[in-house]
Parts: structure tokens; sequence; C-alpha cells
């Protein structure tokens, strides 16, 4: 029951009717609804029927409700789907619904079945045309009530209809059925001319109400076309709308990266007219250093003639001087112990060193070490460094005398020179450097001269040449064996020095075994490492000088003193990626290659294992050399090719104006692209102009960089 009540609310509510469910319950369903017609006070009432015989129609619930509703209810009786018959009710209401048929000959007349007898089953026609006709009209009425066609849908239209016909045709022939007009009249009783006009009339009526329906499915759908259209019209426009403003904002930012493209072509073409200005006064100055060099080469030329003249001059007065007696005087000073070399190397006198120091006095001591006392003098109108050894422990004055020998045939560039010597007092004369050792340039707090990194990976260099030479001396091998910061010395140009090569060999073996051999009354952490492997043999080796080599290396990259486990703090940092967090900042920034390879340097030196260190070689020592020659700026930008972003060798300038590699923008037209490289903008042509101006340019800086 809930389902076929829920159903008739959902065709309510599609026909756009407001209804609601009422439920009572009572003894007899009469009864039940003539309580509900008396509460409510319901004036139409529609009720569904089963007229099978007479006797239902009569006994039944039917006719129960037709005898007992009240006056002013008016009751429909319907059977599937088709009204049957209709209580009238006596009192005038103002929703009256009757069934009419019209045509233009006969008035309007109410009209009711009759109750056919069963021997009126021999005419079917007549009542079943009938009962057609009043199928058709109720399906009208129906449609007038609930409203147009449209609102109840094609689709339930269609529907009704054709389940009202097909019922009605399902109805038995001996249906008893009983018109009532105004007058009474049966259908037996009409004349047979009033039947067939009523036939006509119904027929008519059917065909033109299937004509209507057709039309009515028609128009709806036309209706339901132009809705699909009005629909994908509605859609097209906001699809348009879209797209419209989709195009406003590509726009806006297409306008924004033209404004941005505009302007950095415009600073392109400043760039360009600051470079070309700097270009023309570079060549300027070109023009000027070439008149000046062309000056200079010819003064060279006269200089080296000069110089020919001079040496030659100098030459043949040494050989003159060397036919030349010796001054008896002279040969007093000179032990044959030293060889002949007069101008290189000269015996002092103890009054000689006395007076130089003034007995040695504190004032002129510069420094202690652990063999002895430095001291500054001045002789024969010359600055010097004298080197008093500690006289205990010497083996002899003979051994003296022919180490001191070797010494003063040791001439380098970066070995301290050694300009005499004084056997009575056991001194060394050195050659005075005005600077500071590298140890007070590194450590000192109240200088303010930093050593930047060039110069560090110079000295550095500088100092394996000067050991390669020591290791390399014939006919006997010089260790230095005491390398550290105080005994590197540097000049007015911070060029290096290396002091206390060779001492070792002044002592005696028992000596160098002694606890005290390398120290004396300088301060702690004069002499803070030693080689392992000299601990364990007592034997100076080169190995020995390398590993002081690898711990002065790790010093001038990281600025610390204290060197009790820098080593591993340096591999650490190496091995982590991070070793220019532990870099000299007084350096400035080191290049990542010259860093990288000194710091494994100087661990490989520094390794405790004399199997691990390395040797110095010829190769070694020029590839340190070349370390110092790495370039610390940039070229600048307009040397550099748009498209390779390298320094260019044939610059040649194209149609927008810039100036690329000409390989490169060879290839570049080559691949078939008509466009800038840079701009983006189409080439007027494909003609290139060499650059002569920014080649000569890129020349000198390349030159310049290479000399410096």
């Amino acid at each position: 029951m809930d389902k076929v009540l829920l159903s008739y609310l959902a065709f309510c509510r599609r026909a756009q009717v407001q209804a609601t469910l009422l439920c009572t319950e009572n003894e007899q369903i009469h009864g039940g609804i003539l309580d509900l017609v008396n509460h409510y006070r319901i004036t139409k009432l529609v009720m569904g029927s089963t007229p099978d015989n007479c006797f239902k129609l009569k006994y039944g619930k039917e006719s129960l409700m037709a005898s007992s509703a009240p006056a002013f209810c008016q009751i429909w009786f319907v059977w599937r789907g088709r009204q049957i018959w209709t209580r009238e009710a006596s009192a005038a209401t103002d929703n009256t619904t009757a069934v009419h048929y019209q045509d233009d000959v006969m008035t309007t007349k109410r009209i009711r079945f009759s109750s056919y007898s069963n021997n009126e089953e021999t005419r079917p026609d007549e009542g079943y045309v009938s009962g057609e006709a009043l199928a058709l009209d109720l399906n009208q009425v129906i449609i007038s009530d609930h409203g147009d066609y449209e609102a109840l849908g094609a689709h339930e239209g269609n529907h009704l209809y054709s389940m009202s016909m097909a019922k009605w045709q399902d109805t038995k022939p001996g249906l008893n059925s009983t018109f009532l007009s105004d007058s009474s009249v049966h259908m037996d009783t009409l004349p047979l001319h009033s039947k067939e006009v009523l036939d006509r009339n119904l027929k008519q009526v059917m065909m033109e109400a299937e004509g209507s329906r057709k039309e009515a499915f028609v128009e709806l759908l036309k209706r339901k076309e132009t809705e699909s259209k009005v629909a994908s019209a509605f859609a097209r426009v906001k699809d348009s709308d879209s797209a419209k403003k989709h195009e406003i904002k590509m726009r806006g930012g297409l306008e924004v990266l033209l404004a941005a493209t505009r302007k950095q072509h415009e600073d392109l073409i400043k760039n360009k007219e600051r470079a070309v200005a700097g270009l023309e006064s570079s060549m300027r100055r070109l023009a000027i250093l070439d008149a000046r060099a062309e000056k200079i080469k010819l003064q060279t030329d006269e200089f080296s003639e000069e110089l020919e003249v001079v040496q030659s001059s100098i030459e043949s007065l040494r050989q003159k001087k060397l036919k030349m007696p010796m001054p008896e005087e002279l040969s007093n000073c000179m032990p044959n112990a030293f060889g002949d070399d007069l101008y290189s190397f000269r015996e002092f006198t103890l009054l000689d060193m006395q007076s130089a120091t003034c007995e040695f006095s504190e004032s002129f001591k510069i420094r202690s070490q652990g063999h002895g006392c430095v001291y500054k003098g001045e002789i024969m109108n010359r600055t010097v460094m004298i080197y008093k050894l500690h006289p205990h422990s010497m083996e002899s004055m003979k051994q003296f005398q022919q180490e001191v020998y070797i010494l003063s045939k040791v001439r380098h560039p970066h070995l301290l020179t050694l300009v005499g010597a004084c056997s009575e007092a056991l001194c060394l004369v050195y050659e005075y450097l005005p600077n500071e050792s590298l140890h007070d340039r590194l450590f000192s707090r109240c200088n303010s001269n930093w050593l930047p990194w060039k110069i560090r990976a110079r000295i550095v260099a500088e100092i394996s040449g000067a050991l390669l030479f020591l290791h390399s001396h014939k006919p006997q091998m010089i260790i230095h064996g005491n390398l550290k910061l105080e005994n590197i010395l540097l000049d007015t140009e911070c060029h290096c020095k290396i002091a206390d090569f060779g001492i070792p060999r002044l002592y005696a073996d028992d000596m160098k075994d002694s606890p005290s051999f390398g120290e004396g009354s300088e301060p702690k952490g004069s002499f803070p490492y030693t080689d392992t492997e000299y601990k364990r043999s007592r034997v100076m080796t080169p190995k020995s000088d390398m590993y002081y080599f690898g711990m002065v290396i790790l010093q001038l990259l990281t600025g610390k003193q204290e060197l009790e486990g820098l080593a591993g703090d340096v591999r650490r940092a190496l091995s982590c990626g991070k070793l220019s967090s532990i870099l000299d900042p007084t350096a400035g920034q080191w290049p990542t290659e010259v860093a990288g390879r000194l710091a494994e340097l100087g661990l490989r030196c520094s390794e405790t294992s004399s199997r691990d260190c390395p040797e110095l070689t010829p190769g070694a020592v020029r590839d340190l050399e070349q370390l110092y020659f790495v370039r610390e700026e940039r070229a600048p930008s307009f040397f550099l090719c748009p498209i390779l972003q390298e320094i260019m060798h044939d610059p040649q300038v194209c149609a927008d104006g810039l100036t690329y590699e000409g390989q490169a923008i060879r290839k570049w037209m080559e691949a078939g692209r008509e466009t800038s490289p840079v701009t983006g903008l189409k080439l007027e042509h494909r003609n290139l102009t060499p650059n002569h101006a920014l080649r000569f340019a890129i020349q000198d800086w390349l030159r310049h960089s290479h000399t410096h």
C-alpha cells in the first residue's frame, strides 16, 4: 500500500500538484471514507470501482458511497484509468468536472452510461465506440486538469493515453454502464440517425485529439531542441568568456615579458656601447704601449751591447787578477780548507766577529736556536747575519772547516747565501734579509701585512725547489734537518730563502743522539714536530725534510701555529669536502684546485711511514710552480662568447650587433636558425664582421694574465 501511495505522490509531484497522504482506520472501508469526507469537508472524491456485474454495482462500496456520501461531495468512479460514472453533488461548487462532447452540429450534452442487459450483448459495436470516445474525452480532461501537455512530459502523456485506450479495449463488451443526462435518456432509446451522428462526432473528436496530441508532441520536441540549442549557446558564451579572460591574462603576461625583453635589449645595447668605448680606449692605450715597448726594445738592445762590453771587461780583469800574486796578508786569512773561490766566500777572524756584534752583545741578538744564537752585525759596510754555534761536542776544527767549505759552495736563489765563516768563534756569516721570518709574518699579532694565497703558494714552490737542490747536491747530498717557519726568511718582495741548512752535519753523532739536540734556550714549541723515522733510526734522510715540508704546507694553508692534531683536522675537512672551513681567511679566497692540491701534498708528506712519503722530483716542483699562476680574477664578460661562455679567440660581429666566437655563430647559422642567439629577433643578414679591436684586447689581457 505504501508503495502505491508513494507512486501517486510521485505522479502528482511531476504534474506540479500538491498532494498529502491521510491514513485512517475503520471496520468498514466506506465508513472510514465517509468519516474523512465529513471531517475534512471533501467536495471532490475519486474512487476505484470494479463493475463486473449488476450485483456489485448495487451492493458494493461504490453504491454505498454513492448513496451515503454527503450531498456536497461529487464522486468520480474510475476503473483501469478510465472514468466509469459520476455521482453529482447537489450543491454547485467552484470546480465541477464533467465529460463534454462538442461538435459543430450538436449542443453540449451531459451523458452517462446506462446499464445494458444481457440480451444487449449482441450490440457490442455501439457500446465499444461510445466507451472509446469516453476514454478519449477522459484523457482530455486529465490533461486539462493538470496543466499543459509538456508539464507531464511526452513520455508520461503518451503512456497515459496508450494505457487508457488499451485498458478500455480490454473491457468486456457486456459492461453495464449508465449514461446520466439531464433528460435521463438511454442509449438504446436514441434514434439510429442520432447514433450515427454521435459516432461521427466521436470519431472526429478522436481524430482531432490524436492530431492535437501529435502536434503537442512535435512542439515538445521542438521545445526540447530549442532548450538544447540555448544550453549549447550558453556553454559557448561561457567558453568564449573564459577564452577571452585567458587571452587578456596571456596578453598581460606577454606585454610584461615584451617590456622586460625590450629593457634587456636596451641594457645590452648600452653595455655594447660601453664595451665599444672601453675597447677604443684600450686600443689607444695599446698603441701607446706598443710605442713604449718598441722604445724599450731599442733601449734593451743598446743595454745588451753595453752589458757585453762590461762582461768582457770583467772577464779580462779577472784573468789579469788571477795572474797577479796574492798578497801575504790575504793568504794568511784564507786557509786552504776553504778553497780558492775568493769572490763568494771569506774567512773572518774572531776580532771581526766581536767588532761586528759589539762583543756579541744582547742588543745585537736576533734570536736563540737549538744550535746557537743568531746576531745581526756589520762587516765591510755590509749588514750580515752571524750564526754563533755552541762549541761543545764538536769533533774537530778540521771537520768544521770541511763542512763549511761544502756549504760555501751551495748557491741557490732560495737558500740563504753563506758569505763567510770564523773558525775561531765557530761562526757562520750569512747575508741579511731585512724582512721578517715566515713565522713572524703568519703569527705576529702586531703584523697587519697579511700574506695572500698566491704568495703562500709561491713560497711552497720555492721551498720545494730549494729542497730538491739540496737533496740532489753532488758529490754529497745535503739534508736540511731543521726546516720550520722560523728558518724560512722573506725578502722585500716576499720571496723566501731557507736558512740553517746543513747545520746538523757540523755536530758529532753522539750530540745528535742526546736529548738536548734540537733544544736549547728557545721557547717551547719552536721545534714542535719531529720525523718519526728519525726518532727510530736517529738518522737524517730526505724523508725527514719532506715531513717538515708537509707541516709547513699545512701551516701556510690553515694559519694555525699549534701543530698537534693539525694533520688530522685537515684530513677530516678534506674528506668531508669542507676544506674551505679551515683555511686561513687572511690569505683571501683560495682557489679550490690550489688549496686541494696543497692539502693533499701536505698530508702525504706528513705521513708517519716513510714509505707513504712522496719524493721531490723536477716534475713535482714544476707542478707546484704552476699553482700560483692560476688567475684570481675572471675574464670580462664581453670577452666571453654568448653561446659558448668561453673566451673568444676569433670574435665575429653578427647582424644583431653582438660579438660571438666565429666557429660557434657559424654552426648556429648552418643549423638553419635565422634568429639572434641572445635577443631571439630575426637577423637581417647572415654576414659576419671580424672584431679586431676586441681580439687585440683579449690577447693583451691574456698576455698580462700569464705574466702575472
